[in-house]
């Protein structure tokens, strides 16, 4: 083959980055922005801006408005975030993951017959996190009431029209909820009828979660008439939910239906403030979650992939898909073993997990002419200058960590049968339902099986961008609380169901067994990003463990293959299977990694898909594969926003 024969090839792959039409447009705002993953929800935001509150006004607005719409997640869920603070020029780090009630070790739910903690309904819950995370960030970081961030939530509580994914994720899961008599109480709108629950277009009232959220209100508003400062107001509104009569009724209908939470659990959680982690990758500083969410796990990817030409190789080219996926099987291997709750764990090796020569002794262990199906967690202590202590449950997992960092055979705990998997793409719109699942990724299966597990690969949330003309930047992955979700008693408030993500094993992960009071490792993971000290990029996406998986391929698409905003949120991405679920399943093998799955979009060539099946890949094929990204892009020389919001169903952005 002559030179310019490659030439032409890399043409031919690199051409669609810069010339891609999209199917929604660039958003673009001088003055603020705001995008979530419903309209209704982007509006609410949109509102508060016009109202004058800043960019952590506009995103509580906009999450207490997708809580109460049911975009994957309720009032009961949990809430993490990274903003922008333009005044002393750092990003902060919010967690308000909720925690393992009392009674629930590892023991409790072996003794049930579980290998992982439930998936659905009462034992499924951490405390709620998202009031508090909502209320904190309002208070410390917003300038408005409670009572003005949260009118567009008491509205639609009040009644707001339904729309397609939710009126399909509640007929779906029907059985399910007609199981919880809270539930059934409130999705059930027509019992006994024909079509039992609601339907596209009619009002759904939520006549307990409006009182709930009026005595929020009415604590406030008390509490300013009583000469309280806004700051301590909300935080009056916030001690109601967690401490008082508001509590006292959630806990009660916990304990009735069999769940673990406490008043205690309750008055006892608070979320926290934290410093963000983060890395260095051409220049631009991208800031992540600490390691009880798998947000390091895009850190450690970008490291490993610093040692390599991506731009060279071609924009989706078979050996950049195949570098991209050697290099997040790194990252995922140590993260299901390696991460979990810092607050329990001070010992979790972070610093060596991050360390940029660690990752390019990682680099180097990276074969480059197959997929490695043994990749395992790696050995990050000798980079903090100590011993690993936990080599000899690693080698009982069949990780022999030589001093070589080399291994050579397929782990026996991670094994997993190959079989046949006949599947077939089935031609949907491209929405999210109402569990979280990107429809465009759907397949029919000749698995029943098959299905489920990718169901719970790609199970998610929604996301939550908003920035302002005065430099405040917010990014948010809220979740917990989807349908199915189990109500807590008369507060019309859906539990969490993020227990799940913590392990019963500790060969699986020492740092994530499941403890009275500890976080669980999640999959939600906001983004960051700053060049030269100013805001470069704010990003998130929804899907589970496909989470880092989307939005490293979006960063990458920014700043490696010259694409706008818009043109990365779409842009045709791959998923890995060779990791270990975080959701769904309470058995071993039903989360167990999958090697060499690999997912690529349909479009892909078939020399791209012979190449890759050469290198001991089995693929799978989706119309859409971008993942549903949300994001803005901070035009440092203009001095304005470009806004990018995922073309997947509802997910919905407003600029001004």
């Amino acid at each position: 083959m002559n030179y310019q024969t490659l030439l032409l090839i890399f043409f031919l792959l690199s051409a669609p980055v810069f010339s891609q039409r999209t199917q929604k447009p660039v958003l673009h705002g001088k003055q603020w922005m705001a995008i979530t993953g419903k309209p209704l929800g982007a509006q609410a935001g949109a509102m508060i801006f016009q109202q004058g509150g800043n960019a952590v006004d506009a995103a509580c607005a906009m999450l207490g408005a997708t809580c109460t719409l049911w975009d994957v997640l309720s009032w009961g869920g949990e809430t993490q975030a990274l903003i922008y603070n333009p005044h002393t020029k750092k990003v902060i780090a919010i967690n308000a993951l909720g925690v393992a009630p009392t009674g629930a070790t590892a023991g409790y739910f072996k003794g049930l017959g579980y290998e992982f903690p439930p998936e659905l309904g009462p034992l499924a819950a951490v405390t709620p996190g998202t009031v508090g995370g909502l209320c904190y960030m309002l208070a410390r970081y917003g300038t408005m009431s409670l009572q003005q961030v949260l009118a567009p939530s008491l509205e639609l509580a009040a009644g707001f029209p339904v729309d397609i994914p939710f009126a399909s994720a509640v007929a779906r899961n029907k059985a399910q909820l007609k199981e919880w008599k809270y539930s059934r109480d409130l999705f059930i709108t027509h019992p006994g009828e024909a079509q039992e629950t609601p339907v596209a277009g009619e009002l759904f009232v939520q006549e307990e979660l409006l009182r709930t959220l009026q005595k929020l209100v009415e604590a406030e508003q008390q509490a300013l008439q009583a000469g309280k400062s806004r700051e301590e107001a909300i935080r009056v509104a916030c001690d109601r939910f967690y401490k008082g009569d508001i509590a006292r009724e959630f806990i009660r209908g916990v304990q009735e239906q069999g769940g673990l939470i406490t008043m205690e659990d309750l008055a006892g959680w608070q979320p926290r403030e934290e410093e963000p982690l983060h890395v260095t990758y051409k220049g631009i500083d991208l800031y992540k979650l600490q390691p009880w969410s798998q947000g390091p796990a895009l850190l450690q990817s970008l490291n490993i992939l610093e040692h390599f030409d991506l731009k060279a190789m071609g924009y989706n080219s078979p050996q950049y898909i195949h570098t991209l996926y050697q290099a997040m099987s790194m990252a995922f291997a140590d993260r299901d073993f390696y991460y979990g709750d810092p607050a329990f764990h001070t010992d979790i090796p972070i610093k060596g997990l991050l360390d940029k020569a660690y990752a390019r002794q990682r680099a180097s262990e990276m074969w480059d002419d197959r997929n490695n199906p043994s990749v395992g967690p790696g050995d990050p202590y000798p980079f903090e200058g100590k011993r690993n202590p936990y080599l000899k449950l690693l080698k009982e997992r069949g990780f022999d960590i030589t001093p070589a960092g080399e291994r050579d055979f397929v782990p026996r705990h991670d094994a997993i049968t190959s079989v046949k998997r006949d599947l077939m793409m089935e031609d949907v719109a491209g929405n999210t339902d109402g569990m979280g699942v990107a429809s465009g990724f759907n397949f029919t299966s000749v698995e029943a099986a098959d299905s489920l597990y990718m169901e719970r690969l790609w199970r998610g949330t929604t996301t939550i961008q908003a920035a302002d003309a005065e430099g405040w930047i917010v990014s948010v992955t809220p979740s917990g609380g989807w349908i199915p979700a189990c109500i807590a008693g008369n507060t019309g408030v859906g539990l969490s169901q993020r227990l799940q993500s913590f392990v019963l094993d500790e060969a699986l992960n020492p740092f994530n067994v499941v403890e009275p009071g500890k976080r669980p490792r999640v999959t939600l993971t906001p983004s960051l990003a700053l060049n030269d000290g100013e805001p470069f990029l704010s990003f998130a996406v929804q899907g589970g463990d496909t989470q880092e998986q989307n939005q490293l391929q979006f960063f990458l698409n920014m700043v490696e293959f010259g694409m706008n905003i818009q043109q990365a949120c779409e842009a045709a991405n791959i998923n890995t299977n060779q990791l270990w679920l975080s959701l769904g399943g309470t058995k071993t093998g039903e989360r167990a990694p999958r090697p060499g799955e690999l997912l690529l979009n349909s479009a892909t060539p078939d020399s791209v898909r012979q190449v890759l099946t050469g290198m001991g890949y089995r693929l799978q094929f989706s119309d859409r594969t971008s993942g549903p990204i949300n994001a803005i892009w901070f035009d440092s020389e203009q001095g304005t926003f470009w806004g990018g919001s995922s073309n997947y169903g509802e997910d919905y952005g407003i600029g001004w």
